[in-house]
């Protein structure tokens, strides 16, 4: 399998939100998406980006996109973390990895010498046509919008 970058098509997926709606990369059809996975809900690192994102949300609604996160986390744990920091975006419950997988953000880890497999932190924007525009994949967790808005200005 090739490795995803920018000007490719960006796969398609599907999932559950913390609502129980389903969603899909259809869903965005005409409009840019930044679809940002993460390791865990309620984490520091995790925790940071979330709310950077949710800080300048209104500042992506106008400039034409829409903020999508994904994780392995269960709908109820994303229903707690959307609540506990006030997120005004969509969470994605992955729990199998499917859509991680997809987008080449499930792989090999290592921690403390011990290597294991889990969710690699990335961020894709993707535009009105569903064509990956930039990848991010050393994300700075607590400045991740103005990391982005330097790729995409």
């Amino acid at each position: 399998m090739n490795k995803l970058k920018p000007g490719d098509k960006a796969p398609y997926f599907k999932g559950i939100t913390q609502d129980g709606k389903e969603i899909s990369l259809d869903d965005f059809k005409g409009k840019k998406l930044i679809l940002y996975f993460y390791p865990k809900d309620n984490t520091p690192g995790c925790t940071a980006e979330a709310c950077d994102l949710r800080d300048n949300y209104e500042m992506w609604l106008s400039k034409g996109y829409n903020v999508v996160g994904v994780s392995p986390d269960s709908v109820q744990s994303h229903v707690k973390f959307k609540e506990k920091y006030s997120l005004p975006f969509d969470l994605i419950s992955d729990p199998e990895a499917k859509i991680l997988k997809d987008y080449e953000a499930w792989g090999e880890k290592s921690m403390y010498g011990k290597k294991y497999m889990g969710v690699l932190r990335k961020t894709y924007v993707i535009d009105e046509n569903g064509v990956i525009v930039e990848i991010f994949e050393k994300v700075e967790t607590k400045a991740h919008t103005n990391q982005i808005l330097k790729k995409i200005n």
